[in-house]
């Protein structure tokens, strides 16, 4: 059996590495809009059209926090799919506005790793982030710090559950 791809453990970072994150997701106006309401957040800049058009940017910008949260999200299969906790964001720049429409991508470097004593099963890894748009400017950076599981630590093993069949039998295919 192969096993599919379970993100980077803690042995796996090696600094100087650079991660292009493979996937893209375009920001609409339904994502923002349920965000801002959601967390409260009643600044009209982000869901009210005819505010927005007599703004200095002429028209709904998305929420940075949410566009903050789909940036990190981007980076999850390759920095943070086995990680214990987030443990800091520094330095969040908010280099570029983002509209409906606009499609956000991720990089990201890592910058430092060491082991921690405390937690035997995992360890510190510090990376560098930078959302970029669908012409590549840069929308915003940040550091972030997180902790990661170790590959051969209890905690990071497989939680699957065993199936009571085969696949293959289950799918009739011949050894």
């Amino acid at each position: 059996m192969t096993t599919a791809w379970r993100g980077r453990f803690y042995e796996d970072f090696e600094v100087g590495a650079t991660y292009q994150h493979p996937l893209g997701r375009t920001i609409n106006e339904t994502d923002n809009t349920w965000f801002t309401l959601l967390t409260m957040n009643t600044n009209e800049l982000h869901f009210n059209h005819h505010y927005a058009a007599q703004q200095p940017f002429g028209r709904p910008l998305a929420n940075s926090t949410f566009t903050l949260s789909v940036v990190i999200g981007l980076t999850v299969n390759d920095v943070s799919q086995n990680a214990v906790a987030n443990l800091g964001m520094d330095a969040v720049t908010l280099t570029h506005p983002v509209f409906h429409g606009d499609t956000l991508y991720a990089e990201s470097i890592v910058l430092d790793k060491r082991e921690t004593a405390s937690r035997p099963y995992a360890g510190i890894v510090k990376v560098f982030t930078r959302g970029l748009n669908q012409d590549g400017a840069e929308i915003m950076s940040f550091t972030r710090t997180i902790m990661v599981l170790k590959a051969d630590s209890e905690q990071a093993a497989q939680v699957y559950p065993r199936p009571a069949t085969d696949i293959a039998d289950r799918a009739g295919v011949q050894p």
